[in-house]
């Protein structure tokens, strides 16, 4: 090697020399600085308040590994100046201390360190929203009243509640005949349908029902029935209230009538039909009421014997009524009015098969109240005195009482007790008799053995005499029904009366004795 080769080595070796004493001066000098820090530390009287940042805080942590280079765990941090530096190896290690992550307290520091820092509370603004309401305790569901009831049809807000009854039975006087008869087995059906609205002002309400009885062994027995009724209320102001009423009503003659003059088949139809029409208005606790009405009777012509026909055209009559209610309130159970009406019925012949001129004039007046006692005894009670004057001066005025009863006692939960009484005055064709008076009275008692189990006893009594003639028929009736709920769409039916007339005319007395069962649908 030549002399200059021999200078140059050692001006590098030199040179290298010169720089790794550079490069770990600084670390040596930090290290020396954390010593005499430490000692000083551990002196008595010395203060034990950390100086600096933890290199545990803000800064990335490094791992070491097995080469002895330390590696931090972001790659983003070899790209930092410092970052090479912090990559050789020294005195001091950059892992973090012991305990770094607790605070440093000393029994001469007062106050907290970094660590218990509590950033302040937000400021509130606004009350925070109130808490929803707690739901309020469950109630108890009430027992409804009947159970069994049917719920109905609703149709918008109108309700409907139909029902069909089909039954089977025997009948020992179906023509209702005197002397001697020809019992039958018959079968009935029958149809009704209630409505009833449900509306926040105004009200509809009524019930259709029709029936059709076929007996087997005597087919000039088989008849039908139907009635019906229905009323509308419209409420025009708070006061004042304007109804509107309709009625229905088929029924037929029984053969032995008076009223038929001759002997007949079958059983001739009737029809009774009308409507009505008012306003109430109160006034406080006084309530006036002005309603008229129109009403429609109209007789079938009969079957003779011989085939021929009896004809009943000249009993057609229309029937119109004004009348005027008056009634004050004394208490909420108790309300009497005075009543006053005029009527005229107008005969489609002005002459009958008789040669009497049927149409006449009426006036009636009436006094009654409306009362409710302790919610057992409900009722209301008419009565009053009725003239009825004939075009014919041969008949003579009909006068006499007039009135109508309605009485409805519960005297336990399971037992209710109905009365209904009337006395009216009526028309007829027999030959020199001005009219009728007939006196109804019906009784009927009703007891729940179970809830869907009702047995239900009732009686009747009917008087109608004939003015002018010697004429007087008394009609009973007595039986009992049972019903039995099974669902409330289903039930079963059964029932038994007795009926019996007495009549001065002679050949007009019966007896009869009908049994039936059947099973009632509804809705």
């Amino acid at each position: 090697m030549s002399r200059f080769a021999k200078i140059c080595w050692l001006a590098g070796v030199a040179g290298c020399g010169v720089v790794a004493g550079l490069t770990t001066w600084p670390e040596q000098a930090t290290a020396q600085a954390s010593d005499r820090q430490t000692t000083s530390s551990n002196r008595p009287g010395a203060p034990a308040l950390r100086t600096g940042t933890p290199s545990s805080l803000g800064q990335a942590q490094a791992t070491q590994t097995s080469t002895g280079r330390n590696q931090t765990a972001s790659p983003d941090a070899v790209d930092e100046p410092s970052a090479a530096t912090r990559r050789r190896s020294g005195a001091i290690s950059s892992g973090q201390p012991p305990r770094a992550s607790q605070p440093v307290r000393s029994s001469r520091l007062r106050g907290v360190t970094q660590r218990d820092v509590r950033f302040p509370q937000p400021t509130i603004t606004a009350l925070p929203p109130p808490l929803p309401p707690a739901p309020e305790p469950r109630k108890r569901k009430r027992p409804e009243e009947d159970p069994y009831a049917p719920l109905g049809l609703r149709l918008g807000n109108v309700i409907l509640r139909p029902a069909i009854t089909g039954s089977g039975g025997y009948d020992n006087n179906p023509s209702r005949v005197s002397g001697a008869s020809k019992g039958s087995l018959f079968t009935r059906t029958e149809g009704e349908l209630g409505i009833q609205s449900d509306w926040n002002v105004h009200e509809l309400s009524g019930m259709l029902r029709g029936g059709y009885s076929r007996y087997y062994r005597d087919d000039s027995a088989s008849r039908p029935d139907a009635e019906g009724n229905m009323s509308l209320r419209l409420d025009a102001t708070r006061d004042t209230r304007i109804l509107l009423e309709s009625r229905l009503r088929l029924d037929t003659q029984r053969p032995g009538s008076p009223d038929l003059s001759a002997a007949v088949q079958g059983r001739p139809i009737t029809w009774n039909y009308g409507a009505a029409a008012g306003v109430t208005h109160d006034i406080n606790r006084l309530q006036f009421t002005l309603r008229g009405s129109v009403d429609r009777q109209d007789y079938e012509d009969a079957d003779l014997s011989n085939g021929r026909k009896l004809s009943q055209a000249d009993r057609n009559q229309t029937q119109y009524g004004l009348r005027l209610r008056a009634a004050y309130e004394v208490t909420p159970g108790f309300k009497p009015f005075i009543q006053a009406e005029l009527d005229t019925r107008q005969f489609d012949e002005k002459v009958d098969s008789s040669g009497y001129m049927r149409s006449s004039d009426g006036y009636t007046a009436r006094v009654g109240s409306s009362f409710e006692i302790s919610r057992l005894l409900t009722a209301e009670v008419s009565v009053g005195y009725q003239d009825r004057k004939y075009e014919d001066g041969r008949l003579k005025n009909l006068r006499g009482i007039v009135g109508d009863a309605a009485i409805l006692w519960t005297p336990t939960p399971l037992t209710t007790v109905t009365l209904r009484g009337a006395s009216e005055l009526g028309d007829t064709t027999i030959p020199g008799s001005s009219g009728t008076t007939a006196r109804r009275v019906n009784l009927e008692v009703a007891h729940a053995l179970r809830r869907n189990i009702t047995v239900t006893g009732f009686a009747g009594y009917g008087r109608t005499e004939y003015d002018g003639q010697d004429l007087r028929e008394d009609l009973s009736t007595i039986g009992a029904r049972l019903e039995y709920k099974l669902t409330r769409t289903f039930s079963v039916r059964a029932s038994f009366t007795h009926e019996r007339l007495n009549s001065t005319n002679q050949g007009s007395d019966y007896t009869a004795n009908i049994a039936q069962v059947g099973l009632r649908v509804q809705f």
